[in-house]
């Protein structure tokens, strides 16, 4: 499964895990991707959705 949001674009970062005694490991931020039924223009059609756009409520789900 693709792991960006085809509303918003959002996709995994890469960044660094920081311990407490300061050592650094790399590591990947990795969005929350849903893959949704949702209604449009009038067709049902499946999307990689994060869920920040789910919760905004600005797609009709089916």
């Amino acid at each position: 499964m693709s792991k960006v949001c085809e509303i918003c674009g959002k996709h995994p970062v890469a960044g660094r895990s920081v311990s407490h005694s300061h050592r650094t490991v790399n590591r990947k931020f990795r969005p929350n991707i849903q893959r949704v039924t949702i209604v449009m223009n009038g067709k049902r059609r499946k999307m990689n959705v994060c869920t920040r756009c789910l919760k905004k409520g600005n797609l009709a789900r089916s």
